[in-house]
């Protein structure tokens, strides 16, 4: 059974950092397409950023150039590092995974959001930036 469990989310000062982590287990595949999405109440869930099993990342408009998508194999971890965080970052913050797609879908925030009926998604971890 595949778990995702969330961390590290918090209220921060804009134009401050966080470190989210995404703690995975029991995923039986050898092939993944892992990130993160995030949400506002009454808003579309959004894609943030997502790594592959080969290593692709992608990132959201919104975020590129402040946040980074790591992942800790070993430790099957997954970590998102933001940056110069802004309040229209608030929201909550979900991990979820699916198997990577093939070609030409990429692996991206997207891809995820569109199938996440069949994916995994932790229970979210909540971001709070204030101005």
């Amino acid at each position: 059974q595949v778990q995702m469990a969330e961390s590290g989310g918090g209220s921060v000062q804009a134009g401050g950092s966080l470190r989210l982590a995404c703690v995975v287990s029991g995923w039986p595949y050898d092939d993944y397409c892992i990130g993160w999405l995030r949400q506002v109440p009454g808003k579309e869930r959004e894609g943030v950023a997502t790594i592959s099993n080969i290593g692709t990342t992608n990132y959201g408009q919104s975020v590129q150039g402040r946040f980074t998508i790591s992942r800790d194999n070993a430790e099957s971890v997954v970590y998102l590092q933001m940056n110069n965080l802004k309040p229209e970052d608030s929201a909550m913050y979900y991990c979820a995974a699916n198997r990577r797609p093939r070609l030409p879908t990429v692996c991206s925030g997207v891809y995820l959001r569109a199938k996440s009926d069949s994916g995994y998604r932790g229970q979210g971890t909540q971001v709070t930036v204030f101005s």
